[in-house]
């Protein structure tokens, strides 16, 4: 099924970024594109793990308003948020995007998407190539792992896909930005893409891989979730921690393959492994305990383990910005992702089971705490300003973790609908105005509902 296209909805949201097209040019946008962030209440830091994750989409989005430009055949970007500057570039196959090792460009997000959807031409459809003018409007907090960067990639891909009349189904559009995403740097799984495009008002979706498949997951009754901002916040392309831990997973996976007899070069997820060593995930948790040890491997044992060198375990194993390590905690790493792909299973199993009575929601929401307990301490991705947010929720909440990447960023909390309100009073007096805020407290705290996922808007006829 490809991205629903729908009549552009009366707002003012709309009519605010029509005019300032206009101004700048001089024409009306001939489409739209919305793209919503999303949150995911299960299974952090295990889609490049070849596991199934459990997000949903949320009200909050990357919305674009293009018009595809014929003559100069270049990409023109205009970003509504001022702290962002303008950016052209020629709209050619090739198109590049140089790194310079510090923080991303806002507009090379953008080019990932484009890049992507010109990649799938073949020779013949090149000819098809249109210049686009875009103005770029966002909602979405950055850095607050709620997937802004992702839902950019998406939403520009989406426009180029339709501007030049490709036709892809979500699932193909999710695949296309979830590689084309990695030209920023980082190794990231495909969760954040998919739940853009497979997303459904009304329900949250187990999101699996290898082939990517998505199945609803319908939130018992008495199910609201609360999102806060820890007011910290990572760039996961401008360190390498992110890519640390990726790699660390992709270590362990091999060090087992390879004990196990397999070839090591050409498996780096667990859930490869799992499926090729044909056993069950508590099995391959117990063959993680008893292969791996609990002291950090340093990088001259990894190679030692593999039969390798450094030089064939850096083109192999590890990224640009991990070849300087020399020192990876694989088993806890291991560990987490095996208990949090449990933890998913479970969760899901809640939901379908549940009557909506207060069992199962007490289940979601231990199965939520545990997660974070698992994130701070075998992945070492919590934040001491998420940690007091956990703390604070105790006793309000059913459960609360963290959500998205980690190191900063946001908490997801299961509330009872009866304390919600309390706790985002709570929030506000005891974690925000200590750090010295004093408005603007709705874009911090707020309940979510599961949305839909991305849309193409068109003026009627």
């Amino acid at each position: 099924m490809s991205v629903e296209i729908c009549e552009v909805p009366k707002s003012r949201k709309i009519d605010e970024i029509e005019k300032w097209f206009s101004e700048i040019y001089n024409k009306r946008p001939e489409f739209y594109i919305r793209v919503p962030g999303r949150v995911n209440l299960i299974g952090e830091h295990i889609d490049y793990c070849g596991y199934g994750v459990c997000p949903m989409a949320i009200e909050q989005d990357i919305f674009l308003a293009v018009s595809p430009e014929n003559s100069q055949k270049k990409l023109f970007l205009h970003n509504l948020d001022p702290k962002f500057e303008s950016y052209h570039c020629p709209l050619i196959n090739d198109v590049q995007i140089e790194l310079s090792g510090t923080a991303p460009k806002w507009y090379q997000y953008f080019l990932c998407g484009v890049k992507g959807i010109l990649e799938t031409l073949s020779d013949k459809e090149k000819d098809k190539i249109r210049g686009l003018e875009v103005i770029v409007s966002g909602t979405i907090p950055q850095g607050a792992g709620l997937s802004s960067s992702s839902a950019l990639v998406s939403a520009a891909a989406l426009a180029t896909a339709h501007a030049l009349k490709i036709k892809l189904t979500k699932e193909e559009l999710a695949n296309i930005c979830a590689a084309s995403e990695r030209y920023i740097g980082t190794q990231g799984g495909g969760m954040d893409q998919a739940i853009a495009f497979l997303a459904q008002e009304g329900c949250a979706k187990l999101i699996e891989f290898e082939p990517l498949r998505s199945t609803e997951v319908r939130l018992p009754g008495g199910a609201v979730f609360v999102i806060a901002h820890s007011l910290s916040s990572l760039n996961k392309a401008a360190t390498g921690d992110f890519n640390c831990r990726v790699v660390e997973c992709r270590l362990a996976t091999q060090i087992i393959a390879h004990r196990k007899g397999l070839d090591w070069r050409t498996i780096r997820r667990f859930g490869e492994l799992q499926k090729a060593l044909g056993i069950t995930l508590d099995e391959l948790t117990a063959l993680t305990k008893e292969i791996l040890h609990e002291e950090a491997y340093s990088k001259e044992e990894v190679i030692k383990e593999l039969n390798t060198t450094s030089t064939e375990l850096d083109e192999v194993s590890l990224t640009p910005n991990t070849q300087h390590l020399q020192s990876f905690k694989l088993y806890q790493r291991a560990l987490h992702v095996l208990n949090e792909a449990r933890r998913v299973e479970k969760f899901h199993k809640a939901c379908k089971t549940s009557a909506g009575g207060e069992d199962s929601l007490v289940t979601l929401g231990n199965l939520m705490s545990q997660s974070h307990q698992s994130l701070k301490d075998l992945y070492e991705c919590s934040h001491p300003q998420l940690d007091r947010i956990v703390e604070l929720a105790r006793g309000v909440t059913l459960g609360t973790r963290l959500t998205g990447a980690g190191w900063g960023g946001c908490t997801v909390s299961l509330v009872p609908p009866e304390n919600v309100d309390k706790f985002v009073d709570l929030l506000i007096e005891e974690f925000y105005k200590p750090l010295g805020i004093k408005e603007g407290f709705q874009s911090l705290v707020f309940p979510t509902t599961p949305m839909e996922g991305a849309r193409i808007y068109t003026p009627k006829n």
